[in-house]
């Protein structure tokens, strides 16, 4: 698939070498691969679990960025700019959604890759998503349903109600529509629905997201609030200190000027003086 190129490997850390597994312990290992979508319970012993880490490893060194950019921007994960391939693939594998609307192409690739999915090189849009709904398999697609229809629950109870589609909805690169009665997505740009969160998340790690999300927006409200405080105290000292400042001066200047006008009438005094001195002396002689 085009979606691998072994040539841009250069633009990320290359995998760490096969040696440097060895120094992890069991629990490390397994968390490390299941972080790069590999269930570790088929590896036994650890050297095959070791050999498949290494072999995703590879697999995702090859996989270009930007397709891995399209899925973290379609499940809306927030991430840090410059990360990794690895650290973009640790992020993809969280996204457990099924709704593949506005999924690019090449993005689809990636996703199918670290889900484990047997993608061939012929495969187009279509075979791509006919395989992932297949390995979701029919209790997976029944727990699915048993969320989403909880999920729908829970947002009607709280009065969430999911925004029209458009009339024309625009068709995604890869032409990947969901089937009928599957809801669309969202755009990228807009959070997830509860319902989405709890379909993709179950019942509590939905509401948790819905709540930590929640969270760290009244918390960043805050911050602003506390750094807008900040600036106005700032702006305010500075202008106190340029008050002072113009104050400080124009003492030191009237100040100046007093010193100034009494050296010249000390200056004067002293002549003046002078002068009678000499006179005085002249008309005694």
């Amino acid at each position: 698939m085009s979606t691998l190129d072994a040539s841009s490997s250069r633009e990320s850390p290359a995998p760490r070498p096969a040696g440097s597994l060895h120094q992890l312990s069991q629990d490390e290992l397994e968390d490390l691969a299941r972080s790069l979508g590999l269930d570790p319970s088929p590896f036994r012993p650890r050297e095959r679990l070791e050999a498949a880490v290494n072999e995703r490893r590879h697999l995702i060194s090859a996989m270009q960025i930007d397709a891995m950019l399209d899925v973290i921007k379609w499940g809306r994960r927030p991430v840090a700019p410059g990360l990794s391939r690895e650290q973009l693939a640790s992020e993809i594998v969280q996204i457990r959604s099924m709704r593949f609307e506005g999924l690019s192409e090449r993005g689809l690739v990636v996703l199918a890759f670290l889900r484990g999915t047997d993608v061939k090189e012929g495969d187009n849009a279509a075979s791509l998503l006919k395989k992932l709904r297949k390995q979701e398999g029919l209790l997976g697609w029944f727990a699915r349903k048993r969320r989403q229809w909880m999920g729908r629950l829970v947002s009607n109870m709280l009065g969430e109600t999911e925004a029209p589609a458009p009339e024309s909805p625009p068709s995604s690169p890869s032409g990947a529509l969901p089937p009928p009665g599957e809801p669309a997505a969202p755009p990228n740009g807009a959070g997830p629905s509860i319902q989405e969160e709890i379909e993709e998340s179950g019942l509590f790690g939905g509401i948790a997201s819905r709540l930590r999300r929640s969270a760290d927006v009244y918390v960043n409200q805050k911050l602003d609030e506390i750094e807008a405080r900040i600036d106005r105290k700032l702006d305010e000292i500075d202008r106190r200190l340029g008050e002072w400042r113009d104050k400080e001066v124009s003492n030191r200047l009237k100040i100046l000027k007093i010193t100034l006008w009494a050296s010249v009438i000390v200056a004067a005094v002293s002549l003046i003086i002078s002068w009678i001195r000499v006179a005085m002396q002249t008309a005694g002689k």
